[in-house]
C-alpha cells in the first residue's frame, strides 16, 4: 500500500470522541449511521445482518455485541468549515470494561447513548463514572424513541436523577413511539421532520407544533439560564434582557460542555439516521478539540515528583500514550497511540520512557475498524496505530528521545474469575503459550498464571463471557484447541490485626555463609490499598542496600497466603529492626528472612479470606419479583432496593460471585426469558466463616471451589 499524506487540520478542527453506553443501547448502529452520513460508507450496516463496519471480529458478528473498541476517522462540515472526527466505538458489556477505560483515557469528548425505553441502565452508570474519572466532556443521545415504551421525558429525568442534574435538552423529539417523525431544535427554535415510512433520508424544516410551543419556550429559558452560569458576559447580557443570538447561545454552551459538568441531551432513532447529522453538528459545535484540552502534564523520568508540561502543538517535542495493543494476522502488533504533542514520522526512533527502551516505528497507519491507511506521519491530536514496536505495552508513554516525559498510566481492575486451561493435544502446548501471551499483552484485564501445586495453566478475566471469548479467539486466530475447566472465583486473603514478627535466615555451609535478619510489623490496610511498604530502619542496623531485597521478599510471599494460598492484599508492612553480618549478609538472605517473617506474622494476624462481591441488577416483569428476590437471597445476596422503570421492576442486590455461576440461565427459566440481568464487580469482602472453612477444605483436598 502506498503511503498517503495525513492531511493537516488545525487543532480546533479535530474532535477525538468515543461512543459509550450500556449494552444494546445502539452504539454501533449510531456509529454506522455516522459513517454513512459522513460519506465513509455507502450503506448503513446492520448488527442483525452481521455487516457493520465497526464490529468486524467474527465473534462480534455472531453474538451481535461489540468486544473490542474500534477506531475510525470521518469528516463533517458545519457551514463551510470542515472538521476531522476520530471516533472510537466501545463495547457495552461489563466484561469488556477495560476497552472503555483505555479509550476514555485518550479521548477529548464522548457521545453517551441511552436506550429510550430503559433510561439510565447499570452500565450507563459505569461508563459515566469512567468518563467522570478522566473528566471527559459528554453529549447525550436518547435512542430508540420510535419503539414501544420509548420515553424522552422519563429518560431525561433518570439522567438527571442518577447521573447529573446539569443535563438539559437541546433537541426534543417530534412525535411519540411509532409516530416519531423528527426533532425540535430548542436553540434554533426550529422543527425538522421526516417521513418515518419513507426510505428518503432528508430532514425538512417545518413549524414547531402549536401545542408544543409553550413547552419549548420554557425549556429554552431553562437551558439559557443553566449555561449562563458558565459565562459571565453571557449571563450579564441575559439578565439585562438583551437579545441573544443563536451563535452566542452555542458559544456559551460550548464553554459549559468543555468543563465536563454540563450535558446537552438529544433524542431520536439513530437507525433511521435522519437525526444523526444533528448529532454530528452537536459534536463539532460543543465537544472540545485537542486545543481546548490544551497542555498535557507528565512526570520527569529521573524525578517522578517533578511535573513536566507539553503544549498541544506540533512545535513541542513528540509525546503520546499507547492505549491499546492489537494483533493483526498480516502485519503483527498494532500499537494504538494518541499524540499529545509534536510530530511522529514513520521510520523514526522513539523512547518508551515507561520502560526506558528505544523503539523504531516501522510504519504508521490510520485505522478504519480493521482496515488500514498508511501515512508518512502523525501529529498533535491524532489517533493512529504504529507497526514495529517490540517492547511497548498498554499505558506506556512514547516520546522524543531528547525530551523524555512519562504520562499518567491507565489503571485497570483485577480479574475476578479463573479457569484452568490445557491444550487438547501435547503438540499444541507451545502454540497455546504463544497465543495466551499475545492475548494477555493485548488485554490488561486478562492474566495468565501457573498453579505450582497442580502444574495447570490458569487464565483469569472479568467474567465468564470474557474468558469464553478468549478461548474462542485462541481457536480462530491461533488454531489452538483447548479444554477448559469450570470457572473458579479469584479469592484473596488479608489480615485483620497488627503483629510484629522476626525473620532470621542463617546458613553456614563451609566458606561464605548466608545471614539475613529483620523484624517486620504487619498492619491491616484500607480496602483497595493493595501493598504499602515502609522503611523505618534507624542507625543503619540494616544497610540501605538490603531494604529493596526485604521488600521483594515480602511481595513474593504475598503471592500465596497462609490460609489457602490465595494472593494477599491490603497490607501495610514496615521493616523496623534487624541485624546484618559484615561478610555473610546478602540480598538473597534478607529476601528469605523477610518472606519467613511475613508468613509467620500472617498466621498470627487473624488472616481472613476475601471474595468478589458483585452489583446485580435484574429488570423483570412484576409477576416474577418474588421469585427473583427469593432466588437472590438464597445466593447469599443482599437486596438493596426495588424500583420501577416503565412497566418493569428493577431489583438491585449485592451477591458474592461464587454464587452466580449459571445465574443467567437460572434467571431465564425463572422469568420465562423475560428477566434481564446485569452483573458488575463491586468490591471484595470477607467470606463468612462457614463458607471460608469449606473453601479452605476444598483447596487443601485439591478439589477447588466452583458452582
Amino acid at each position: 500500500m502506498a503511503k498517503g499524506e495525513n492531511i493537516k487540520f488545525d487543532l480546533d478542527k479535530i474532535r477525538n470522541i468515543g461512543i459509550i453506553a450500556h449494552i444494546d443501547a445502539g452504539k454501533t448502529t449510531t456509529t454506522e449511521s455516522v459513517l454513512y452520513y459522513t460519506g465513509k460508507v455507502h450503506k448503513i450496516g446492520k448488527i442483525d445482518d452481521g455487516n457493520t463496519q465497526m464490529d468486524w471480529m467474527e465473534q462480534e458478528k455472531e453474538r451481535g455485541i461489540t468486544i473490542q473498541s474500534a477506531a475510525t476517522t470521518c469528516f463533517w462540515s458545519v457551514g463551510d468549515v470542515k472538521h476531522r472526527i476520530n471516533i472510537i466505538d466501545t463495547p457495552g458489556h461489563v466484561d469488556f470494561t477495560a476497552e472503555v477505560e483505555r479509550s476514555l483515557r485518550v479521548l477529548d469528548g464522548a457521545v453517551v447513548i441511552f436506550d429510550g425505553k430503559m433510561g439510565v441502565e447499570p452500565q450507563s452508570e459505569t461508563v459515566w463514572r469512567q468518563a467522570d474519572k478522566y473528566k471527559v466532556p459528554r453529549i447525550c443521545f436518547i435512542n430508540k424513541l420510535n419503539l414501544v415504551g420509548g420515553d424522552f421525558e422519563m429518560s431525561l429525568a433518570s439522567i438527571r436523577e442518577r447521573l447529573s442534574p446539569k443535563a438539559y435538552a437541546v433537541h426534543l423529539p417530534l412525535g411519540f413511539e411509532k409516530d416519531l417523525h423528527g426533532i425540535i431544535d430548542i436553540v434554533e427554535m426550529k422543527a425538522f421532520k421526516y417521513d418515518p415510512n419513507s426510505e428518503k433520508e432528508t430532514l425538512e424544516e417545518t413549524d414547531i407544533p402549536d401545542d408544543m410551543k409553550e413547552k419549548v419556550e420554557k425549556m429554552r429559558v431553562e437551558l439559557i439560564e443553566a449555561i449562563s452560569e458558565y459565562d459571565d458576559e453571557f449571563m450579564e447580557k441575559y439578565l439585562e434582557g438583551e437579545e441573544l443570538s443563536t451563535d452566542e447561545i452555542w458559544s456559551a454552551m460550548r464553554k459549559a460542555v468543555v468543563t465536563g459538568t454540563f450535558f446537552p441531551i438529544s433524542g431520536g432513532d439513530s437507525r433511521k439516521g435522519n437525526v444523526v447529522p444533528k448529532i454530528l453538528d452537536l459534536v463539532v459545535r460543543l465537544l472540545p478539540s485537542p486545543a481546548d484540552i490544551g497542555e498535557v502534564e507528565g512526570m520527569d523520568v529521573n524525578d517522578l515528583s517533578k511535573k513536566i508540561v507539553r503544549k498541544a502543538s506540533d512545535e513541542d517535542p513528540f509525546c503520546g500514550l499507547m492505549f491499546k495493543l492489537a494483533n493483526d494476522p498480516h502485519i503483527g502488533n498494532l500499537a494504538y497511540v494518541r499524540v499529545y504533542s509534536g510530530i511522529l514520522n514513520a521510520g523514526s526512533y522513539v523512547l518508551n520512557s515507561s520502560k526506558n527502551v528505544k523503539e523504531r516505528v516501522g510504519r504508521v497507519v490510520l485505522m478504519h475498524a480493521n482496515e488500514r491507511e498508511e501515512v508518512e506521519s502523525i501529529r498533535t491530536g491524532d489517533i493512529a496505530a504504529l507497526v514495529g514496536l517490540k517492547d511497548t505495552s498498554t499505558g506506556d508513554t512514547l516520546c522524543d528521545e531528547n525530551s523524555p516525559i512519562i504520562l499518567e498510566k491507565i489503571e485497570f481492575p483485577d480479574p475476578v474469575v479463573n479457569v484452568a486451561i490445557e491444550p487438547k493435544t501435547s503438540a499444541d502446548q507451545e502454540k497455546m503459550g504463544i497465543a495466551l501471551n499475545r492475548l494477555s499483552a493485548e488485554d490488561p484485564t486478562f492474566k495468565v498464571s501457573s498453579n505450582e501445586e497442580t502444574g495447570q495453566t490458569i487464565i483469569s478475566g472479568m467474567g465468564e463471557l470474557h474468558l469464553e471469548i478468549i478461548v474462542d479467539r485462541m481457536k480462530r486466530e491461533f488454531n489452538v484447541e483447548a479444554n477448559v475447566g469450570k470457572p473458579q472465583v479469584a479469592y484473596k486473603e488479608t489480615i485483620q490485626k497488627t503483629v510484629e514478627f522476626e525473620g532470621r535466615y542463617v546458613h553456614q555451609s563451609g566458606g561464605r555463609g548466608q545471614y539475613g535478619h529483620c523484624w517486620l510489623r504487619l498492619e491491616p490496610g484500607e480496602p483497595g490499598s493493595g501493598f504499602v511498604f515502609e522503611d523505618e530502619i534507624k542507625g543503619g542496623v540494616i544497610p540501605k542496600e538490603y531494604i529493596p531485597a526485604i521488600q521483594k521478599g515480602v511481595k513474593e510471599a504475598m503471592l500465596s497466603g497462609v490460609l489457602a494460598g490465595y494472593p494477599v492484599v491490603d497490607v501495610k508492612v514496615a521493616v523496623y529492626d534487624g541485624s546484618f553480618h559484615e561478610v555473610d549478609s546478602s540480598e538473597a538472605a534478607f529476601k528469605i528472612a523477610a518472606a519467613q517473617a511475613f508468613r509467620g506474622g500472617s498466621k498470627m494476624a487473624d488472616p481472613v479470606l476475601l471474595e468478589p462481591i458483585m452489583d446485580v441488577e435484574v429488570v423483570t416483569p412484576e409477576e416474577y419479583v418474588g421469585d427473583v428476590t427469593g432466588f437472590l437471597s438464597s445466593k447469599r445476596g443482599r437486596i438493596e432496593e426495588t424500583d420501577t422503570r416503565g412497566n418493569l421492576q428493577v431489583i438491585s442486590a449485592k451477591v458474592p460471585l461464587a454464587e452466580l455461576f449459571g445465574f443467567t440461565n437460572s434467571l431465564r427459566s425463572m422469568t420465562s426469558g423475560r428477566g434481564v440481568p446485569n452483573v458488575e464487580f463491586s468490591h471484595y469482602d470477607k467470606v463468612p466463616k462457614s463458607v471460608a472453612e469449606e473453601i479452605v477444605g476444598n483447596k487443601e483436598s485439591g478439589t477447588g471451589k466452583s458452582k
